[in-house]
């Protein structure tokens, strides 16, 4: 997006959708189209790598506190794999990227969910327990796995 402060980030995407649009090549900016297509990505990676904590979270919550389980812990699932899956539909070179980013995302989740909890980070194991497919499959819980 251009330096000034003349013209907004909305502005600034009308009008190089309308250079674009027009075929106006030397008129776009190009670096910075560039920049906001790159962020674009990290946009849809970070979103999918955020809904996989959350939905860790909530898995090893569902787990380890049996008792406490409630309709909007499984909403919480409910929601963060249709999120995911919604991503992966869109695009579904991301597929990978949510199985490569499982063990990092369980770490997040792990610390999290001992906070959360109460309980000691010891009580979850150190290795992510669940596979990629069992975390997205809508008809999988942990329900009897400790």
């Amino acid at each position: 997006m251009p330096e000034t402060d003349s013209i907004d980030f909305n502005q600034w995407i009308n009008q190089t959708v309308q250079q674009l649009r027009d075929r106006r090549w030397h008129e776009i900016d190009i670096e910075h189209l560039i920049d906001e297509v790159e962020d674009l990505g990290k946009r849809e990676r970070r979103g999918i790598t955020s809904q996989l904590v959350r939905l860790l979270l909530h898995l090893l919550k569902w787990q380890y506190q049996p008792q406490r389980r409630s309709d909007s812990w499984l909403d919480s699932i409910t929601d963060a794999r249709t999120q995911i899956n919604l991503a992966i539909e869109d695009s579904p070179s991301l597929k990978n990227y949510a199985a490569e980013q499982l063990q990092a995302s369980y770490d997040r989740a792990r610390q999290q969910a001992a906070k959360q909890t109460g309980l000691a980070i010891f009580t979850f194991p150190e290795e992510c327990p669940y596979t990629i497919e069992r975390v997205l499959n809508e008809d999988w819980l942990p329900e009897d796995e400790l």
